[in-house]
C-alpha cells in the first residue's frame, strides 16, 4: 500500500470521526448567516434569547461579494467553534448554509424564511419560479450590485416591525452582488444532515408557498410563523424556540 493511498484513507477517517462527533455531542453553538439586503444586527434579540438559554451564538457577517466568498467566510467562523454547531440561514443565507453545511463542524441546518436550493439551483432561478409580492429592487450605478429602495424597504421586508427599526434595517442593508444571486449551488447539505425550516406566512420578499415547497422537498421539520420576511427580528422568541428545539433534538 503506497503512502499516498494511506494518507487519503487517514484523511477520510479523520473527517468521518469529526463529522460523527459533530452529530453525537451536545449542540451548544449556533452560527447564523444573515440574508442579503440586511446585516446581522437584526438578529440581536434572538441572539440574546438564545444566549440566556445557554447557547453560544456567532453571526457571520458575510460580504455578499460572491457566493464563494460568503461560503468561505461562513466556513472560517465554523472553524472557530468549540464543538458541533447548528447552522442557521435567513433568506440568501439559506443558499450559503446549503453549501457550507457540509463542514464537519455542522450538526444540522435551520432555514429561516430562506431559500433552500437543490443542486444546480440559484437564488434568481428559485425566486422567479414563484415571484414574491414585494421587493422593489434597484441596481447600483455600476450595475454589479442590488439593493432595496429604502422607501419601500419597510413594507417589502419588515412590515411588522416598528417604523424606526425597519428604517434602521433599510439603512444598514448589505448590497448584494448579482454574481451571488446567480451562482448555482452544489450538492445540498440538507440531503445528508437534518434540517428545520421556518415559513414566514406574510413574507413579501420570498413567496411563502415557495418556502413551503422547498421545505417539503428537503424533508425539513417545518414551522409556520405569521410574520414578514424579517421574522427573525419581529418574532425573535418564536424563531429562537425553533432553533433551540433543533439543537436539543440534535443533542439526543
Amino acid at each position: 500500500m503506497n503512502r499516498r493511498y494511506v494518507a487519503i484513507l487517514a484523511l477520510a477517517f479523520t473527517t468521518s470521526v469529526i463529522a460523527f462527533a459533530a452529530q453525537a455531542a451536545d449542540v451548544k453553538n449556533i452560527v447564523i448567516v444573515h440574508g442579503a439586503l440586511a446585516d446581522g444586527s437584526g438578529w440581536r434579540k434572538a441572539t440574546e434569547i438564545l444566549e440566556k438559554r445557554g447557547f453560544n451564538v456567532t453571526i457571520v457577517q458575510e460580504p455578499i461579494t460572491s457566493f464563494a466568498d460568503d461560503v468561505a467566510m461562513t466556513n472560517r467562523v465554523l472553524d472557530l467553534q468549540d464543538g458541533p454547531a447548528l447552522l442557521v440561514g435567513h433568506s440568501y443565507g439559506g443558499m450559503v448554509i446549503t453549501e457550507a453545511g457540509h463542514s464537519p463542524h455542522v450538526a444540522g441546518l435551520v432555514y429561516v424564511a430562506a431559500f433552500q436550493p437543490d443542486k444546480g439551483e440559484s437564488l434568481l432561478g428559485l425566486a422567479s419560479s414563484k415571484p414574491a409580492s414585494g421587493m422593489n429592487i434597484r441596481e447600483t450605478k455600476d450595475g454589479k450590485y442590488l439593493y432595496i429602495d429604502p422607501v419601500a424597504f419597510p413594507n417589502d421586508f419588515a412590515a411588522d416591525l416598528p417604523k424606526d427599526e425597519a428604517a434602521f434595517l433599510a439603512k444598514s442593508q448589505v448590497f448584494a452582488s448579482k454574481e451571488a444571486f446567480s451562482a448555482k449551488v452544489g450538492e445540498p447539505a440538507w440531503k445528508v444532515k437534518k434540517s428545520w425550516s421556518i415559513v414566514a406566512t406574510d413574507d413579501r420578499s420570498i413567496n411563502p408557498d415557495l418556502e413551503r415547497d422547498m421545505a417539503k422537498r428537503a424533508g425539513s421539520d417545518m414551522t409556520e410563523i405569521k410574520a414578514s420576511h424579517a421574522v427573525f427580528a419581529s418574532q425573535p422568541e418564536k424563531v429562537a424556540e425553533v432553533i433551540e428545539k433543533a439543537a436539543k433534538e440534535l443533542s439526543r
